[in-house]
């Protein structure tokens, strides 16, 4: 544990803790990296949607339908946490709920769209829940000026975590390619392999992680209704006029990760034609990118500020997103693909730590259920965008990924409406209005 410093802890929180919170960023990561990046898309539209013009544009909605589930259950299941401090309690459920359907994607085959469909859309919600909920544990660990550091401490382990999953996936995909065995008969075996990654690594978490957190007795009957509970967080975040701002530029410019996250392999398979085990050896080069970018900018952005470096991120996105849409070589998409997990990495880590900047302390759950609102928003918005694209325009990719760029200016521009000193003052003292 020689790479966690002390000193960007707050008191009484030991080395060991900050491992076990930083582990669920390792057990999670597989799923985004096997399921949603890697190996189940690709399979969902060539398989599961027998290769249908419409499987793009399905499992941009499958995944759209599970955001939007987080959407009106998140704020409220935040708020809830708040109330009864019980984040780690509800992580717990989350995390089993997770693996359960994560392994169920094990039993689709070849015309098994709703089955597919539904594990998916489970999965990913209570993935979202998960995410949401262990980053409300950062600002409880990490002292106000380190923020930044220790969340790419997580996100670089989340991505090791990822390659871990993706590695003995890809092993045994190979395995089972040189056995002659089509991918109605791998792919399920790598969805149980991430399933028990995931699992094995939380345990690691729950073992280590505390809740240090008390019932807020003013939230203790707070109304139970998801939407009267998502208005209510919205209203009382009314003060933190900085983070509602970044709130709206994250929809942005996290539109576009998400299109990345859920179509790479796609674009890699449908655009430049690469094969599974390329498709899958790609992700792996990206994860390495991430984590370096994560752990990396993790220190830089400390040091250069917040609302600077996540415009740096997204510069470099911008640049990622041209050289992938007119590159007509894979070495140049290689280029892509690595500027891609250095800015991934970057940005998500960048954009947690900027947030729990600008939240009070006695919030921290119920704001980052906002937080999770505007990521899943994003995550609706953006792979939409490219489905219905690619649907419109006969599969053309190269235009869909374009469209995509336009996500990333946008949160850049609307980035400079932030204000970051006025929004940590108005985060460390609850009682201070911010100004508009």
């Amino acid at each position: 544990m020689a790479i966690f410093d002390s000193a960007a802890l707050k008191p009484g929180v030991a080395k060991r803790e900050v491992f076990g919170w930083a582990m669920y960023d390792f057990a999670n990561s597989g799923y985004t990296t096997v399921v949603l990046t890697a190996v189940f898309n690709v399979y969902f539209i060539g398989v599961v949607a027998n290769g249908a013009a419409w499987g793009t544009l399905a499992w941009t909605l499958a995944l759209s339908a599970s955001n939007l589930l987080v959407l009106v259950l998140m704020p409220a299941l935040g708020a809830w946490a708040d109330a009864h401090a019980a984040k780690r309690r509800l992580l717990m459920v989350a995390t089993v709920a997770c693996v359960a359907t994560t392994a169920a994607l094990a039993l689709t085959g070849r015309g098994d769209l709703w089955l597919a469909v539904a594990a998916i859309v489970l999965s990913n919600f209570f993935y979202s829940v998960g995410e949401s909920l262990t980053a409300a544990f950062l600002p409880e660990l990490a002292r106000h000026e380190a923020m930044g550091k220790v969340s790419g401490w997580g996100w670089s382990f989340g991505y090791f975590g990822g390659m871990l999953s993706l590695g003995l996936c890809l092993a045994y995909v190979l395995h089972a390619q040189a056995q002659g065995q089509a991918a109605t008969d791998f792919v399920p075996v790598t969805m149980l392999i991430t399933a028990a990654v995931y699992g094995a690594a939380a345990l690691v978490t729950f073992a280590l992680l505390r809740e240090r957190a008390r019932p807020q007795r003013a939230a203790a009957h707070a109304q139970t209704s998801a939407w009267a509970a998502l208005v209510g967080s919205w209203q009382q975040a009314q003060p933190y006029t900085d983070f509602r701002r970044l709130l709206l530029c994250a929809v942005f410019y996290q539109a576009g990760i998400a299109v990345v996250i859920a179509l790479a392999a796609v674009y890699a398979d449908q655009a430049m034609k690469f094969s599974q085990s390329e498709t899958m050896a790609l992700v792996f080069v990206v994860n390495i990118a991430a984590a370096v970018g994560a752990f990396a900018f993790g220190y830089w952005q400390d040091r250069m500020g917040h609302k600077r470096a996540l415009a740096a991120t997204l510069l470099v996105w911008i640049g990622m997103v041209l050289i992938a849409a007119f590159t007509e070589t894979r070495a140049m998409f290689w280029l892509a693909a690595t500027l891609a997990g250095l800015a991934m990495g970057s940005s998500q880590s960048g954009g947690r730590a900027m947030a729990g900047t600008l939240i009070p302390a006695a919030r921290l759950a119920e704001f980052f259920g906002l937080w999770t609102f505007a990521v899943r928003l994003a995550a609706i918005i953006g792979p939409i965008t490219y489905g219905l694209v690619t649907w419109l325009t006969h599969n053309n990719h190269r235009l869909a990924i374009l469209a995509t760029g336009s996500f990333f200016v946008i949160g850049l521009v609307l980035l400079q409406r932030v204000n970051m000193q006025r929004g940590t003052a108005a985060g460390l003292n609850p009682s201070h209005d911010a100004i508009n």
